[in-house]
């Protein structure tokens, strides 16, 4: 009998990689995890049947053989969530990567609460009363330096009464009690199942953006705070970098940033990029208020599988404190290869492309834990859910791209042409939408700037048709068309060239507030009614194609980041210069 769960300890029958059948464990339920073989292998049950069952193992299986013993824990997957987590590296189980030696190494093992996690004592400053009634959700104190936000220690869910006991400040490690709530303790971390959304009070039906600091998502394609997005995009159209960009410059408190299958170079790039990065709102580094859950292709394969839900359980553990968190997960794709995978091996009837039947599902209980929402404790916080998908060749029929689409609110394509002509970021104006585009310019017009939708429509009626003339243009010839639709085809390169393509490596337009944004589109739509007029007026079309526009293209790079003032003064030079060939 195993002394910690009073079971039988059953067998291992059968290894197909991460596949692990056993037999002989009584009482088992679906979804707990179980020890297995010598090493202590971590596996979860996916699926029962009598005294046998199926676990898809989290960690390398080689070694493992029939007749190894399966004990039961009596737990599901969970991380350990408390201090120390803003500013490192973990793997899709919740096991420190920062500690970890250069060279993973198959044989790695162990668990969240890694020694040196334990033995790491912190701060905690007191914010309750003793011997007033608390509920879930409530702040009992909080834990200084563990982060470049305040690190709130609250009520668990589920716990409420009196507080009979509460900690002094003091010197306290992850797993001491700081609270006795109603006879119960509370210790400063908490196990959050992964599988589990964390409760919460209340969604909000409201609707406030996500400003991105990237041009072509927030004038034209706008995610919502709480809201899902999706980026798909073949090989070499930008996502990964689209992805950086916005774990830089978005305007969430917290960043959740999860590489799930992808080259292990490209996480190093991350963590690069953000350990130098200055952030803007703390002065400090950005990594000090980013988590980085880091699964590579590497890595084992089912532990990729479990990293997203892990991503995002960590992403409400800081909602819950009242935070806007943003969680990016590059590659979706890659999730779906190692449940695609595991099926296989499992022998289940495959769907469309070989994907699981339940893909659509899978999918959906990931994007719907994101939301905007009031907590337990009564705060309205966020989680924003942006994941990457890779489809194979660039297809984007392909099961992963057409479910994605069913539960996001914001779809941006990258389109392969965009990314071969240097356009960055690729998004296509043809192939992307945003279904709370209506709302966000409600909620845009109520915050001073009235003029958000009208100038959204315009700047999308312009790319329409500015790509249905330049097809026409290719079979007549650009000097056939008459000179409005000629002035037509200026304002759509203008606004490609002048306000969608962003430069990610420059100090001025690598970031873009959201008011230089507004007055460079406006400057672009004001030359354009201007040039209209000038043709109207009997102006030849040559002559203002042959005027001196480039200042148009180069005010987003020769202006600062957030320096609306100096592109209305650019404006005004460029309009008075455009009068003067009257």
């Amino acid at each position: 009998m195993d002394p910690v769960t009073s079971r039988r300890v059953g067998t291992v029958v059968r290894v197909s990689g991460p596949l692990v059948e056993i037999e002989g464990v009584e009482g088992l339920s679906m979804l707990e995890l179980i020890a297995v073989g010598p090493r202590r292998i971590s596996a979860e049950a996916v699926a029962i049947a009598g005294n046998r069952a199926t676990l898809q193992a989290y960690e390398y299986t080689g070694g493992l053989k029939a007749g190894d013993v399966a004990v039961p824990t009596g737990d599901e997957l969970a991380g350990l969530l408390g201090p120390g987590l803003l500013g490192h590296v973990f793997d899709g189980l919740m096991r420190p990567l920062s500690s970890a030696p250069m060279w993973l190494t198959p044989e790695r093992s162990g668990s969240a609460e890694d020694p040196a996690v334990l033995a790491r004592d912190w701060t905690f400053q007191p914010a309750a009363v003793p011997g007033t009634t608390v509920s879930a959700g409530q702040v009992l104190g909080t834990v200084p330096n563990s982060g470049a936000v305040e690190h709130r220690v609250l009520v668990p869910a589920g716990v409420s009464g009196e507080l009979s006991w509460l900690a002094q400040e003091s010197r306290v490690h992850v797993l001491d009690t700081v609270a006795v709530i109603g006879g119960r303790e509370v210790a400063l971390a908490e196990r959050c199942p992964v599988r589990r959304p964390r409760p919460f009070q209340s969604r909000h039906s409201g609707t406030v953006p996500l400003h991105t600091g990237q041009r072509v998502l927030d004038l034209i394609f706008p995610v919502a705070r709480g809201a899902a997005a999706a980026v798909p995009g073949g090989f070499g159209t930008g996502k990964t970098l689209l992805l950086q960009q916005i774990a830089k410059w978005s305007d969430a408190d917290v960043i959740v940033y999860v590489g799930c299958g992808e080259r292990g170079n490209e996480m190093a790039d991350v963590l690069d990029g953000l350990s130098q990065l200055e952030d803007g709102r703390t002065g400090g580094k950005l990594i000090e208020r980013t988590v980085i859950i880091a699964n590579t292709s590497n890595m084992p394969m089912m532990a990729r599988e479990a990293s997203i839900f892990t991503g995002i359980t960590v992403a409400e553990y800081y909602r819950d404190m009242g935070y806007d968190v943003v969680v990016i997960a590059d590659s979706t794709s890659r999730w779906a290869e190692a449940l695609r995978e595991f099926a296989n091996r499992n022998g289940d009837l495959p769907a469309e492309e070989g994907y699981p039947a339940n893909l659509a599902s899978e999918l959906a209980s990931f994007y719907e834990r994101a939301g905007r929402v009031t907590t337990l404790g009564r705060m309205t916080a966020s989680v924003t859910v942006i994941g990457a998908v890779s489809p194979p060749g660039g297809d984007m029929t392909e099961p992963v791209t057409t479910d994605s689409q069913r539960f996001v609110r914001s779809l941006w394509t990258l389109d392969r042409d965009l990314a071969y002509s240097r356009h960055y970021p690729a998004v296509s104006w043809t192939g992307s939408f945003a279904r709370d585009a209506e709302a966000l310019g409600s909620w845009h017009a109520a915050n001073g700037d009235p003029g958000w939708a009208e100038r959204r429509a315009r700047a999308a009626a312009l790319l329409a048709e500015s790509d249905r003339l330049a097809e026409l243009a290719e079979i007549i010839g650009t000097s056939s068309l008459p000179g409005h639709e000629r002035m037509v085809l200026l304002g759509g390169r203008l606004l490609r060239d002048g306000v969608l393509m962003q430069n990610a490596l420059s100090v001025n337009d690598g970031f873009c507030s959201a008011d230089k944004g507004a007055a460079l589109l406006d400057l672009v739509l004001d030359v354009v009614d201007s040039c209209q007029r000038l043709v109207e007026g009997g102006v030849a079309a040559t002559t203002i194609e042959q005027a001196d526009l480039g200042r148009v293209l180069r005010a987003r790079e020769e202006t600062g980041p957030g320096d609306a003032a100096a592109v209305q003064a650019l404006g005004g030079e460029v309009l008075k210069a455009l009068e003067a060939l009257q």
